[in-house]
């Protein structure tokens, strides 16, 4: 291939010298580009497509030709802009039509846009995620037959697989007859304490107040006692979990920036992963999209998500976060429809059994299981 490149690029620039020569003959000028030295035969250079008249002493025509090339550069722009927000599915269409010089390249895109996401966070002080401390009240009771109940805010539930004695001890039953005893609370009606989180989405840093009571302070002192005796790799991830604790007693904020960090490495998964999702529910149509043309579609569906995710960081300052998120998930799911109906052009039946297969698929098996490890990351390493 290199070698049939280089044939024709070599023939293309004969071809050029020909055609000079021929106009030198008859009189024409033959004049020289002046970037890579190939005789010229038109306003443009055949080889590297530079102008002859570069209009060096022409102030006005130097205005002009900024204008004209800073305008076009912006409509570009607010065409991708446009196709990206408005018609989805457009630009992964144009991209495999050819249509490439009206839109902004996929990749390109994408880094403008995930960069500008990160930096309107980093910029109006908005956290990604902040988890908030709180402390959970609860007593354990067990019935005549050892069977051991929570009772929390009023609520009783059975505890399966626990089994309680007379004094209140209680014990965890294996699947083939072990007993391991729980030290973490007895079965007779004490109060006990144990820590719970609660996320915090797109909220800025300082806004979400730290819990700090005397009952928190010591569940962790206990739960960190417990965990230095434990020995091996769990006690090591038990006691980092811990620390990350501790710090979010008083900074919410604390797991904010390793998720940040950990995030575009995922995305760096996700992207590929999603692609090979859709070749896999389009192999009936292989021989019209190739890989290539489901990962230019899985980055402008990425890139849309941080443009939605974008508007919704604003939106969280104004309006309740569950709504934010609510909305936020309709808006990436009736996007998604419609882009793969657009770009792939099949029925809205086939559309529509494809869609919910991809999107169950890439949220139980790669989204989820991917932000979870995320946010357990950033938690153990914060």
């Amino acid at each position: 291939m290199d070698e049939l490149e280089a044939i024709l690029e070599t023939s293309g620039a004969a071809a050029v010298e020909i055609v000079a020569s021929a106009l030198a003959e008859r009189g024409g000028p033959a004049l020289n580009c002046a970037n890579c030295g190939k005789p010229l035969i038109g306003p443009y250079c055949a080889i590297c497509g530079q102008p002859h008249n570069t209009h060096r002493r022409a102030l006005g025509r130097l205005l002009h030709d900024f204008f004209v090339d800073l305008f076009s550069f912006d409509s570009r722009i607010l065409r991708t802009v446009f196709a990206l927000l408005f018609r989805p599915g457009e630009l992964p269409r144009a991209f495999r039509e050819g249509r490439t010089q009206r839109y902004m390249p996929a990749l390109r895109l994408y880094l403008f846009v995930s960069l500008l996401f990160f930096l309107f966070l980093s910029l109006t002080g908005t956290a990604f995620l902040q988890l908030g401390l709180t402390l959970n009240t609860y007593s354990v009771v067990h019935d005549r037959v050892g069977n051991v109940y929570r009772i929390e805010n009023g609520r009783r539930s059975l505890l399966p697989g626990m089994k309680s004695d007379a004094a209140g001890n209680v014990v965890k039953t294996g699947a083939v007859g072990t007993a391991l005893p729980v030290t973490e609370f007895k079965a007779d009606g004490s109060t006990n304490h144990d820590i719970g989180t609660k996320f915090h989405f797109f909220q800025r840093e300082g806004t979400v107040h730290p819990f700090n009571t005397p009952e928190l302070q010591k569940s962790l002192k206990d739960s960190a006692a417990n965990a230095r005796n434990t020995p091996g790799w769990g006690g090591r991830l038990e006691r980092n979990f811990l620390a990350t604790m501790q710090k979010l007693e008083t900074d919410p904020a604390a797991i904010n920036r390793p998720l940040t960090a950990w995030i575009p490495r995922i995305l760096f998964i996700l992207l590929p992963a999603f692609a090979l999702l859709l070749a896999l529910f389009y192999l009936d149509m292989r021989k019209r999209f190739f890989f290539v043309d489901h990962l230019v579609f899985s980055l402008n569906m990425h890139t849309f998500a941080f443009a939605a995710l974008m508007v919704a960081a604003a939106a969280a300052q104004f309006v309740s976060g569950g709504w934010v998120a609510a909305l936020t998930v309709l808006m990436l799911t009736l996007y998604l429809f419609f882009a793969m109906k657009r770009f792939y052009g099949q029925s809205w039946a086939r559309t529509g059994l494809k869609f919910v297969g991809i999107g169950v698929i890439y949220t139980l098996l790669f989204l989820g299981p991917a932000l979870a490890a995320a946010v357990i990351a950033s938690v153990v390493s914060g």
